[in-house]
C-alpha cells in the first residue's frame, strides 16, 4: 500500500477515508485491492500488491536490484539524504523508489516497472532513470513488451540536482528507441502520476491506461491557479479529463486491469 495514513492504522479495524471521510472496515478494503467503496478514491499500492493483482502468480523476477542512489551531490550534511536513503532501504527492503523485473501475463513474457510512492514519493533520481531505461534495453533485446506503472507525487528528485533532472530525457530517449525498433510499451498511471515521471516515460505509451479519478499532470492544479491567476475548469486533471482531451487512451478500474492488459498484448504484440 502506498504512503497514506492508513500505514499507521493497518492494525485497526476500522478507519476513516482520507478523501471522503467514509468509515472503512480495513479487512474489506484489501478485498477490493485498497479502493473506497464510496467515493472510488484509490488507493496507492505498493508494487508487490501490482504484480499480485495483475501478472501471473509467482512469475515476477526481479532485475537490478543492486542499483542504488548516493549522495552525489553532497547534501549528507544539509539535509540528511543519506540517512533518508538508509532509513527508506530498511523500512521497504528495496534499494530505491522503483522495482523492476521479468513477469508473465498470460504466459507472455513482458518488462515491468512499477514505482512506489512510499519511497521519497515516488520521485525520479539516477537509480528510477537507470532502471525505465535498462528495462527497455533488456525488453528490445529479448523482444517483449513493456509495461509501466507509476505512481509519482515528487517529480524528479531534488536530492539529485539535475542529474535528476537529466532521467527525464534519458528515459524517453530509451523509450523513442524501443518504440523506433517496433516494441510495444504500455504505460499506466496510477494515481497521482505528476511531475517529471509523468514529464517524461509515463507519457510515451503506445498505449496509455490511467485508474479512475487519478490526479494526472505536472503541477499541481493550487500551482498553477496561483501562477496564471486563473480558475481552473472542473475536474481538471483528473484521468477522466484527461480522457475527454486525448491524453490517455482509457480508464481502467484495478479489478479489470489484468483483464485489459491480457486483451492488448494478444492483440498488439506480434
Amino acid at each position: 500500500m502506498g504512503s497514506t495514513k492508513n500505514d499507521q492504522q493497518v492494525h485497526q479495524a476500522w478507519f476513516k477515508c482520507e478523501k471522503c471521510g467514509n468509515i472503512i472496515y480495513y479487512r474489506e478494503f484489501k478485498e477490493v485491492l485498497d479502493i473506497c467503496q464510496s467515493c472510488s478514491y484509490h488507493y496507492p499500492l505498493t508494487p508487490q500488491r501490482w504484480i499480485d493483482c495483475i501478472f501471473d502468480e509467482d512469475s515476477f523476477e526481479e532485475l537490478d536490484r543492486q542499483i542504488a542512489s548516493v549522495d552525489i551531490l553532497g547534501f549528507a550534511e544539509q539535509i540528511n539524504y543519506s540517512n533518508k536513503l538508509r532509513e527508506l532501504r530498511s523500512k521497504f527492503e528495496q534499494n530505491d523508489a522503483i522495482i523492476t523485473g521479468t513477469v508473465e501475463l498470460d504466459s507472455q513474457t513482458a518488462y515491468v516497472g512499477i514505482t512506489d510512492s512510499r519511497f521519497l514519493m515516488g520521485s525520479m533520481g539516477s537509480v528510477v532513470g537507470e532502471k525505465i531505461s535498462r528495462i527497455f534495453e533488456y525488453a528490445h533485446d529479448a523482444g517483449c513488451p513493456v509495461i509501466t506503472i507509476t505512481t509519482s507525487g515528487g517529480g524528479a528528485r531534488m536530492h539529485e540536482g539535475a542529474i535528476s533532472l537529466m532521467q527525464m530525457v534519458k528515459t524517453s530517449q530509451a523509450v523513442r528507441k524501443y518504440r523506433s525498433n517496433g516494441g510495444l510499451y504500455i504505460s499506466i498511471l496510477a494515481n497521482p502520476t505528476m511531475a517529471g515521471v509523468m514529464a517524461s516515460f509515463a507519457a510515451l505509451g503506445d498505449i496509455i491506461i490511467a485508474e479512475p479519478k487519478a490526479l494526472i499532470g505536472f503541477t499541481g492544479p493550487r500551482v498553477i491557479e496561483q501562477t496564471i491567476k486563473q480558475s481552473l475548469p472542473p475536474g481538471f486533471q483528473t484521468s477522466e479529463f484527461m480522457l475527454q482531451h486525448g491524453f490517455v487512451d482509457m480508464i481502467v478500474e484495478r479489478k479489470g486491469m489484468r483483464s485489459m492488459l491480457t486483451k492488448l498484448v494478444d492483440y498488439l504484440w506480434l
